[in-house]
């Protein structure tokens, strides 16, 4: 059964939204309104970095860009450019080296004591500094009864504490497949907590249905939800809403940031972006440093710039506002921190 959140009950359910999202280069400028002059400055770049990596933007996101303003911060986040084609040194189509630990399909184990599941090879928004943009997805889209083999490996390494559902964006699947999935997980005794990563709240706040909370809240594990949102501006009241729903249910609610060159790369924006996730509350957990993946390197913000604005940002807000500055590198046993 579809169920809709308590905002959406007179508007389209977050399947329909997704469904309905743009995912031509041309369609969303002329949506966005840019004149002709900026479109076809525009398009030849998008269209072919998007023959390469698809455009897919649901349009409850769209609503928070301002229309006309090729340098939206939210926008840049999504739209293909030209730029991602350029071949540049030190980056891959693998960054993070995921394949060597993708063990069995739709399981991926890095670091000691945790291990990721890959639920949905589906994601609500392409953003265009994804480090799994060239992630062999076919090979890790285990059905129901393949699931098998990604939960007997985990019965069978008691080193393993917490599960992180992971994807593409986990919450792209079906409340009936993470009910079911989250149940078997639950079943594992050494299994203590459940971690979800994902950035539907963000994108589509109707995607927090009442199934949805009840599968977060109903089984024995510990259960907190990791949102990806990197600009303020990305925080309106829907998605306030959202995260309210999820607060009250008892979910523990973190975020991570990628800092992003020409989008979040300043003191101001990173300071009201903590200050607004804790009105949501939302506790900062992260500010990534970019991961070197092909088609991303005109979002880089070198390491001393990154330094300088957590340390800045620290003489602004008390400790529990200031995410944790980290790099992933492969082979590690956690991600690193820079300061």
């Amino acid at each position: 059964m579809i169920t809709r959140s308590i905002a959406s009950v007179d508007s389209l359910t977050w399947q329909e939204q997704l469904a309905e999202s743009i995912r031509d280069p041309k369609k969303l400028l002329e949506w966005l309104e840019f004149d002709q002059k900026i479109i076809d400055s525009l398009l030849g770049g998008a269209t072919e970095a998007s023959n390469d990596f698809s455009l897919r933007a649901p349009k409850a996101y769209l609503k928070r860009i301002t229309k006309g303003d090729p340098n939206d911060p939210l926008l840049k986040q999504i739209l293909p450019s030209k730029e991602e084609m350029y071949a540049i040194p030190g980056y891959t189509t693998d960054p993070l080296e995921e394949t060597e630990a993708n063990l069995v399909p739709g399981l991926i184990h890095k670091y000691p004591g945790r291990v990721l599941l890959v639920v949905s090879t589906n994601c609500a928004i392409n953003c265009r500094y994804c480090f799994r943009r060239s992630f062999p997805y076919q090979e890790n889209k285990p059905g129901r009864g393949e699931w098998e083999q990604a939960l007997a490996y985990i019965r069978n390494n008691t080193s393993i504490t917490e599960v992180i559902f992971s994807g593409g964006d986990p919450l792209a699947a079906s409340d009936k497949q993470l009910r079911w999935l989250t149940n078997e997980i639950s079943k594992i005794p050494h299994i203590q907590r459940l971690r979800v990563h994902t950035r539907l709240p963000i994108v589509i706040p109707d995607r927090i249905t009442d199934d949805c909370i009840e599968w977060l809240t109903s089984s024995r594990l510990l259960t907190s939800l990791v949102i990806h949102s990197n600009h303020p501006k990305e925080l309106d009241v829907s998605v306030a809403a959202a995260l309210n729903r999820l607060s009250q249910a008892g979910v523990i609610l973190l975020n991570q940031t990628v800092l992003l060159a020409g989008i979040n790369d300043s003191i101001e924006v990173l300071q009201e972006l903590s200050e607004r996730l804790f009105q949501m509350k939302v506790l900062p957990y992260y500010l990534h440093q970019l991961d070197k993946v092909k088609g991303a390197a005109h979002f880089e913000v070198n390491d001393a710039t990154a330094k300088a604005l957590i340390l800045k940002l620290t003489s602004r807000l008390p400790g529990y506002l200031v995410p944790k500055l980290v790099r992933e590198i492969p082979g590690m046993p956690s991600k690193a921190p820079l300061l």
